[in-house]
Protein backbone atom coordinates (compact mmCIF):
# COMPACT_ATOMS: atom_id res chain seq x y z
CA UNK A 1 0.00 0.00 0.00
CA UNK A 2 2.78 2.33 1.06
CA UNK A 3 4.39 1.77 -2.10
CA UNK A 4 1.57 2.28 -4.39
CA UNK A 5 0.40 5.74 -2.22
CA UNK A 6 4.31 6.84 -3.03
CA UNK A 7 4.49 5.51 -7.09
CA UNK A 8 1.29 7.43 -7.37
CA UNK A 9 2.49 10.88 -5.61
CA UNK A 10 5.52 10.57 -7.85
CA UNK A 11 3.33 10.16 -11.26
CA UNK A 12 1.16 13.20 -9.97
CA UNK A 13 4.52 14.93 -8.91
CA UNK A 14 5.56 14.07 -12.67
CA UNK A 15 2.22 15.09 -14.55
CA UNK A 16 1.98 18.38 -12.62
CA UNK A 17 5.13 20.07 -13.73
CA UNK A 18 5.24 18.42 -17.05
CA UNK A 19 6.81 21.27 -19.25
CA UNK A 20 9.78 21.62 -16.47
CA UNK A 21 10.00 17.78 -16.40
CA UNK A 22 10.48 17.90 -20.09
CA UNK A 23 12.62 20.49 -19.56
CA UNK A 24 15.02 18.61 -17.08
CA UNK A 25 14.95 15.64 -19.04
CA UNK A 26 16.48 17.74 -22.32
CA UNK A 27 18.96 19.52 -20.16
CA UNK A 28 19.88 16.51 -18.59
CA UNK A 29 20.32 14.34 -22.10
CA UNK A 30 21.59 17.00 -23.72
CA UNK A 31 24.51 17.39 -20.75
CA UNK A 32 25.40 13.62 -20.32
CA UNK A 33 25.42 13.32 -24.34
CA UNK A 34 28.05 15.49 -24.17
CA UNK A 35 29.70 14.05 -21.87
CA UNK A 36 30.06 10.22 -23.07
CA UNK A 37 31.15 11.81 -26.03
CA UNK A 38 33.89 13.71 -24.77
CA UNK A 39 34.32 10.37 -22.69
CA UNK A 40 34.65 8.35 -25.92
CA UNK A 41 36.47 10.73 -27.86
CA UNK A 42 38.87 10.68 -24.36
CA UNK A 43 39.07 6.24 -25.59
CA UNK A 44 39.29 6.73 -29.00
CA UNK A 45 42.76 9.30 -28.49
CA UNK A 46 43.77 6.53 -25.78
CA UNK A 47 43.51 3.77 -28.69
CA UNK A 48 45.04 5.67 -31.28
CA UNK A 49 47.72 6.76 -29.62
CA UNK A 50 48.56 3.40 -28.10
CA UNK A 51 48.01 1.89 -32.12
CA UNK A 52 50.86 4.35 -33.11
CA UNK A 53 53.33 4.77 -30.20
CA UNK A 54 54.04 0.97 -31.09
CA UNK A 55 54.47 1.48 -34.52
CA UNK A 56 56.02 5.20 -34.91
CA UNK A 57 59.75 4.88 -36.06
CA UNK A 58 62.54 7.50 -35.90
CA UNK A 59 63.81 7.56 -39.70
CA UNK A 60 67.84 8.40 -40.54
CA UNK A 61 68.31 10.12 -44.11
CA UNK A 62 71.65 9.47 -45.13
CA UNK A 63 72.91 12.08 -47.79
CA UNK A 64 72.88 10.98 -51.50
CA UNK A 65 73.93 13.49 -54.64
CA UNK A 66 70.88 15.42 -53.99
CA UNK A 67 70.86 16.26 -50.54
CA UNK A 68 70.54 19.70 -49.62
CA UNK A 69 72.52 19.72 -46.33
CA UNK A 70 75.41 21.88 -46.46
CA UNK A 71 77.56 18.86 -44.90
CA UNK A 72 76.26 16.27 -47.73
CA UNK A 73 76.96 19.57 -50.44
CA UNK A 74 80.42 19.32 -48.72
CA UNK A 75 81.03 15.53 -48.14
CA UNK A 76 78.76 14.30 -50.51
CA UNK A 77 77.15 10.99 -50.76
CA UNK A 78 77.31 8.34 -47.88
CA UNK A 79 80.02 5.71 -47.89
CA UNK A 80 79.21 2.42 -46.79
CA UNK A 81 81.91 2.54 -44.03
CA UNK A 82 79.40 5.51 -42.75
CA UNK A 83 76.21 3.33 -43.02
CA UNK A 84 77.72 0.01 -41.24
CA UNK A 85 79.01 3.00 -38.53
CA UNK A 86 76.06 4.47 -37.81
CA UNK A 87 73.92 0.86 -37.76
CA UNK A 88 76.45 -0.37 -35.30
CA UNK A 89 75.84 2.88 -33.36
CA UNK A 90 72.16 2.60 -33.38
CA UNK A 91 72.08 -0.99 -32.70
CA UNK A 92 74.07 -0.24 -29.86
CA UNK A 93 71.97 2.06 -27.83
CA UNK A 94 69.34 0.87 -25.37
CA UNK A 95 66.45 3.08 -26.03
CA UNK A 96 66.20 1.20 -29.53
CA UNK A 97 64.37 -1.88 -30.08
CA UNK A 98 64.90 -2.12 -34.03
CA UNK A 99 67.29 -1.22 -36.67
CA UNK A 100 65.80 -1.55 -40.49
CA UNK A 101 67.73 -0.70 -43.26
CA UNK A 102 65.95 0.56 -46.63
CA UNK A 103 67.95 1.30 -49.85
CA UNK A 104 67.08 4.10 -51.96
CA UNK A 105 65.30 1.67 -54.71
CA UNK A 106 63.23 0.24 -51.37
CA UNK A 107 62.34 3.63 -50.36
CA UNK A 108 61.10 4.60 -53.51
CA UNK A 109 59.12 1.06 -53.96
CA UNK A 110 57.76 1.74 -50.48
CA UNK A 111 56.86 5.45 -51.18
CA UNK A 112 54.88 3.89 -54.71
CA UNK A 113 52.66 1.72 -52.39
CA UNK A 114 52.17 3.87 -49.73
CA UNK A 115 51.15 7.17 -51.22
CA UNK A 116 49.98 5.86 -54.73
CA UNK A 117 46.50 4.58 -53.78
CA UNK A 118 45.76 7.73 -52.40
CA UNK A 119 47.78 10.13 -54.42
CA UNK A 120 48.81 8.66 -57.72
CA UNK A 121 49.85 12.47 -58.90
CA UNK A 122 52.39 12.96 -56.03
CA UNK A 123 53.43 9.10 -56.55
CA UNK A 124 54.06 9.59 -60.08
CA UNK A 125 56.11 13.15 -59.24
CA UNK A 126 58.53 11.33 -57.08
CA UNK A 127 61.55 9.40 -59.20
CA UNK A 128 63.50 7.13 -57.77
CA UNK A 129 66.61 8.25 -56.41
CA UNK A 130 64.32 11.37 -54.80
CA UNK A 131 64.31 9.28 -51.21
CA UNK A 132 67.66 8.65 -49.93
CA UNK A 133 68.63 5.69 -48.42
CA UNK A 134 67.30 5.54 -44.66
CA UNK A 135 67.56 3.69 -41.47
CA UNK A 136 64.03 3.26 -39.71
CA UNK A 137 64.33 3.38 -36.55
CA UNK A 138 61.66 1.78 -33.91
CA UNK A 139 62.08 2.67 -30.58
CA UNK A 140 61.44 1.30 -27.12
CA UNK A 141 59.33 4.38 -26.02
CA UNK A 142 58.53 7.21 -28.06
CA UNK A 143 59.60 9.58 -25.78
CA UNK A 144 63.32 8.39 -26.21
CA UNK A 145 62.87 10.49 -29.37
CA UNK A 146 65.66 13.41 -28.50
CA UNK A 147 67.71 11.13 -27.25
CA UNK A 148 68.36 8.95 -30.17
CA UNK A 149 68.06 11.64 -32.46
CA UNK A 150 71.14 13.78 -30.74
CA UNK A 151 72.96 10.84 -30.92
CA UNK A 152 72.69 10.43 -34.67
CA UNK A 153 72.08 14.01 -36.35
CA UNK A 154 75.81 15.52 -37.62
CA UNK A 155 76.84 12.05 -37.73
CA UNK A 156 79.12 11.71 -41.07
CA UNK A 157 76.73 10.89 -44.09
CA UNK A 158 73.27 11.77 -41.97
CA UNK A 159 71.33 14.24 -44.34
CA UNK A 160 68.28 14.73 -41.40
CA UNK A 161 66.31 12.76 -39.08
CA UNK A 162 62.43 12.61 -38.78
CA UNK A 163 60.23 11.37 -35.99
CA UNK A 164 56.97 9.75 -37.56
CA UNK A 165 55.11 10.96 -34.75
CA UNK A 166 55.57 14.75 -34.73
CA UNK A 167 52.96 14.14 -37.85
CA UNK A 168 50.56 13.20 -35.69
CA UNK A 169 50.74 15.43 -32.64
CA UNK A 170 48.44 18.20 -34.32
CA UNK A 171 45.85 15.47 -34.78
CA UNK A 172 45.70 14.59 -31.54
CA UNK A 173 45.72 18.14 -30.43
CA UNK A 174 42.77 18.92 -32.26
CA UNK A 175 41.29 15.64 -30.65
CA UNK A 176 42.38 16.67 -27.48
CA UNK A 177 40.97 19.85 -27.50
CA UNK A 178 37.56 18.44 -28.87
CA UNK A 179 37.22 16.54 -26.07
CA UNK A 180 38.00 19.03 -23.75
CA UNK A 181 35.23 21.12 -25.27
CA UNK A 182 32.57 18.72 -24.78
CA UNK A 183 33.32 18.07 -21.49
CA UNK A 184 33.78 21.75 -20.13
CA UNK A 185 30.24 22.32 -21.82
CA UNK A 186 28.60 19.42 -20.39
CA UNK A 187 29.83 20.41 -16.85
CA UNK A 188 28.06 23.82 -18.21
CA UNK A 189 24.99 22.07 -18.85
CA UNK A 190 25.20 19.51 -15.63
CA UNK A 191 25.05 22.69 -13.88
CA UNK A 192 22.47 24.25 -15.37
CA UNK A 193 20.11 20.92 -15.14
CA UNK A 194 20.96 20.74 -11.20
CA UNK A 195 19.56 24.08 -10.63
CA UNK A 196 16.35 23.73 -13.27
CA UNK A 197 16.16 20.05 -11.38
CA UNK A 198 15.97 22.02 -7.62
CA UNK A 199 13.68 24.66 -8.98
CA UNK A 200 11.28 21.89 -10.15
CA UNK A 201 11.55 19.70 -7.17
CA UNK A 202 10.66 23.18 -5.15
CA UNK A 203 7.69 23.96 -7.32
CA UNK A 204 6.29 20.23 -7.20
CA UNK A 205 6.96 20.47 -2.87
CA UNK A 206 5.04 23.65 -3.06
CA UNK A 207 1.99 22.76 -4.98
CA UNK A 208 1.88 19.76 -2.63
CA UNK A 209 2.36 21.19 0.57
CA UNK A 210 -0.75 20.31 2.26
CA UNK A 211 -0.52 16.79 1.40
CA UNK A 212 2.98 16.89 3.39
CA UNK A 213 1.29 18.54 5.58
CA UNK A 214 -1.47 15.84 6.58
CA UNK A 215 1.40 13.47 6.69
CA UNK A 216 3.61 14.75 8.96
CA UNK A 217 0.46 14.89 11.23
CA UNK A 218 -0.11 11.48 10.87
CA UNK A 219 3.60 10.57 11.74
CA UNK A 220 5.12 10.26 8.52
CA UNK A 221 8.88 9.96 8.79
CA UNK A 222 10.79 12.75 6.60
CA UNK A 223 12.44 10.20 4.30
CA UNK A 224 8.97 8.61 3.63
CA UNK A 225 7.92 12.28 2.72
CA UNK A 226 10.25 13.30 0.41
CA UNK A 227 10.94 9.71 -1.37
CA UNK A 228 8.21 10.82 -4.19
CA UNK A 229 10.09 14.09 -5.32
CA UNK A 230 13.38 11.66 -5.14
CA UNK A 231 11.71 9.54 -7.25
CA UNK A 232 10.90 12.39 -9.84
CA UNK A 233 14.48 13.41 -9.91
CA UNK A 234 15.97 10.09 -10.37
CA UNK A 235 13.03 8.67 -13.35
CA UNK A 236 14.32 12.48 -15.13
CA UNK A 237 17.49 11.82 -14.70
CA UNK A 238 16.94 7.66 -15.86
CA UNK A 239 14.79 9.09 -18.94
CA UNK A 240 17.58 11.80 -19.76
CA UNK A 241 19.99 9.42 -19.43
CA UNK A 242 18.70 6.75 -21.91
CA UNK A 243 17.78 9.51 -25.08
CA UNK A 244 21.38 10.86 -24.06
CA UNK A 245 23.08 6.75 -24.84
CA UNK A 246 21.23 7.19 -28.14
CA UNK A 247 22.93 10.01 -29.16
CA UNK A 248 26.46 8.34 -27.39
CA UNK A 249 25.76 5.21 -29.88
CA UNK A 250 25.01 7.59 -33.04
CA UNK A 251 28.63 9.47 -32.06
CA UNK A 252 30.25 5.62 -31.98
CA UNK A 253 29.11 4.45 -35.40
CA UNK A 254 29.33 8.09 -37.44
CA UNK A 255 32.09 10.60 -35.96
CA UNK A 256 34.64 8.02 -34.32
CA UNK A 257 33.90 5.35 -37.28
CA UNK A 258 34.55 8.08 -40.10
CA UNK A 259 38.35 8.47 -37.97
CA UNK A 260 38.82 4.52 -38.17
CA UNK A 261 37.82 4.66 -42.10
CA UNK A 262 40.54 7.53 -42.39
CA UNK A 263 43.20 5.99 -40.73
CA UNK A 264 42.01 2.31 -42.39
CA UNK A 265 43.17 0.71 -39.01
CA UNK A 266 41.27 -0.74 -36.39
CA UNK A 267 41.53 1.38 -33.82
CA UNK A 268 38.12 1.91 -32.48
CA UNK A 269 36.54 1.85 -29.88
CA UNK A 270 35.54 -1.81 -28.76
CA UNK A 271 31.89 -2.69 -27.52
CA UNK A 272 32.90 -2.60 -23.46
CA UNK A 273 34.19 0.40 -23.41
CA UNK A 274 30.90 2.02 -25.14
CA UNK A 275 28.96 0.14 -23.07
CA UNK A 276 30.88 1.72 -19.65
CA UNK A 277 30.33 5.08 -21.14
CA UNK A 278 26.36 4.60 -21.59
CA UNK A 279 26.49 3.26 -18.20
CA UNK A 280 28.32 5.94 -16.43
CA UNK A 281 26.10 8.22 -18.33
CA UNK A 282 22.79 6.69 -17.05
CA UNK A 283 24.41 6.44 -13.30
CA UNK A 284 25.72 10.05 -13.53
CA UNK A 285 21.93 11.35 -14.48
CA UNK A 286 20.10 9.23 -11.82
CA UNK A 287 22.56 10.23 -8.95
CA UNK A 288 22.66 14.04 -10.39
CA UNK A 289 18.86 14.55 -10.45
CA UNK A 290 18.67 12.85 -7.31
CA UNK A 291 21.02 14.28 -5.31
CA UNK A 292 20.22 17.39 -6.26
CA UNK A 293 16.08 16.51 -5.01
CA UNK A 294 17.64 15.59 -2.08
CA UNK A 295 19.68 18.46 -1.29
CA UNK A 296 16.87 21.15 -2.24
CA UNK A 297 14.28 19.51 -0.03
CA UNK A 298 16.60 19.67 2.88
CA UNK A 299 17.29 23.21 2.05
CA UNK A 300 14.15 24.96 1.13
CA UNK A 301 11.65 22.78 2.07
CA UNK A 302 10.00 22.44 6.21
CA UNK A 303 8.51 19.08 5.88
Amino acid sequence: MRAQFVLSETWIGLRRNLTMTVAVITTVAISLALFGGGLLVNQQVSEMRNFWDSRITLTVYMCNDISPAEACKENGAATEEQRAELQSKLEGMSQVDDVEYMSAAEAWEDFQKRIGSTNEALANAAQEGDIPDNFRVQLTDPSHYNTVRDAVSGAPGVDSVSNDQSVLEDFFGLLDGLKWAALVVAGVQLAAAALLIGNTIRLSAYSRRRETGIMRLVGASNFYIQLPFLLEGAIAGFIGGLIASGFIVATRFTLLSRIEEWFQFDVAVDTSALLAVIGVSIILGVLLCTITSFLTLRRYLKI
